[in-house]
């Protein structure tokens, strides 16, 4: 796969939204900045964003408005060199925080999902956000 056989940018359903890349891009920029961050023993976080159906575990299909406005959120919460997009297409936003520490730090994890959980309930009804989930994944680096 090359860069030149993605396409950048993906809406929802329709249009760009917050440039976000698409799943297949998204996956494949994960896939290098994983590399990355493990051949220089840093870690990265990856924020997954849901919203569950329910109780239990079944994610909801994210309408166009909702995915939106979890996109605006992601883009207001994360630096520059961050990147955000869909982890599974229409079901899953997400974003990539590159520029972890070189130590472990459990602490860091739930303060990465607070901060991104309050942008994002700014932007959602009180119904939605009842049903938001934020999980923070530490990949790469050495423990």
């Amino acid at each position: 796969m090359t860069l030149d056989s993605i396409p950048i940018l993906s809406g929802v359903r329709r249009g760009q939204v917050c440039q976000a890349y698409n799943e297949e891009a998204f996956r494949y920029f994960l896939a290098v900045e994983r590399a990355r961050a493990e051949r220089s023993h840093r870690f990265l976080y990856l924020a997954l964003v849901a919203m569950r159906r329910g109780p239990g575990r079944r994610r909801a299909h994210l309408s166009e408005q909702t995915a939106a406005a979890l996109f605006r959120g992601l883009s207001t919460s994360v630096r520059e060199v961050d990147f955000i997009g869909w982890y599974r297409e229409s079901q899953v936003a997400a974003a990539v925080l590159t520029q972890g520490p070189k130590t472990s730090d459990a602490g860091a994890a739930p303060m990465i999902a607070e901060r991104i959980a309050s942008e994002l309930k700014k932007r959602l009804s009180t119904a939605e956000s009842k049903h938001l989930r934020v999980r923070i994944v530490k990949l790469g680096g050495t423990i």
